[in-house]
């Protein structure tokens, strides 16, 4: 079916998805993300030893990141909540917008060429890296989150980016949030609260642009059915999601105990490390 991969290939991946599960639990908690930046690289690779054409591979992955984030989500929103640390209102206000921008993400995964997946993970990855490694307090766009539709026009950003980088909206959030003044344990512990909002209809969005797909390429239609629905590969999910939700707690009460500086310049140089991979990969 796969000429090309030897079973020890194949124990050696599954061995390194339910490795990754476990970090991926365990930054979800830790940075407020939902560890799709972990997860894409490595479901990337995955793919490309088992041949997936390059114009369904990084969709596939981006995808089934999404369907891995609910959970580890989930599981480190909660344990940020019972600390009291997650902004309520700012969820509020963000959701419906956050929602409305993954659903426009999803249709341009729908068309998009492969490269745009790719340069989105980058431009943000290396902002972000940027603004933590070395930014300044002075670096500000206010004092306080915005109201009413400025606030609004985030989420929808938010919400499109995430959906493209496979992210739970976690770096994202947490950015904006930072830049208006928010300590950084209450910006990570609300934007775990933001995964939730991405994932879900994210997930959903990938199941429809992937929808029928694989049937234009037979090398892979073994791999798509019944082992995937649309951009959601259903074993990746399988291997990650169990590690990486008993993982995510334990990163969120790390999160917790580490000084503010230390949490800035270890999500900056995670989110580097990101940025390099795929403009290596281009």
């Amino acid at each position: 079916m796969f000429p090309d991969v030897s079973i020890y290939d194949l124990v050696f991946l599954v061995i390194a998805l339910v490795a990754a599960g476990c970090l991926t639990g365990i930054l979800a908690g830790l940075f407020g993300v939902g560890g799709g930046a972990v997860i894409v690289p490595i479901l990337y690779e995955l793919f490309r030893i088992l041949s997936v054409p390059d114009e369904m591979r990084m969709p596939l992955c981006v995808g089934t990141s999404l369907a891995v984030i609910i959970p580890t989500s989930l599981r480190s929103y909660l344990t940020h909540r019972s600390k009291g640390a997650v902004d309520g209102e700012v969820l509020r206000i963000w959701g419906p917008f956050v929602v409305i921008g993954v659903l426009l993400g999803s249709v341009v995964a729908r068309y998009a060429p492969p490269e745009v997946f790719k340069m989105v993970f980058i431009a943000v990855a290396g902002f972000s890296a940027i603004r933590l490694l070395f930014g300044r307090d002075s670096w500000r766009l206010g004092a306080e989150v915005p109201k009413g539709w400025a606030m609004k026009a985030y989420g929808v950003v938010i919400g499109i980016l995430s959906s493209l980088m496979g992210i739970g909206g976690g770096q994202l959030s947490t950015l904006c949030l930072t830049l208006y003044g928010r300590p950084i344990h209450q910006a990570l512990a609300t934007s775990s609260g933001v995964g939730l909002l991405v994932s879900i209809p994210g997930m959903l969005g990938y199941i429809y642009a992937g929808w029928g797909r694989a049937a234009a390429y037979p090398a892979v239609a073994a791999l798509q059915f019944p082992l995937a629905l649309g951009f959601v590969s259903l074993i990746g999910a399988a291997l990650f999601i169990p590690t990486s939700v008993l993982c995510a707690s334990y990163g969120a009460n790390l999160a917790h105990r580490l000084s503010r500086k230390t949490l800035e310049l270890a999500f900056g140089l995670f989110l580097l490390a990101i940025c390099i991979r795929f403009a290596l990969s281009l």
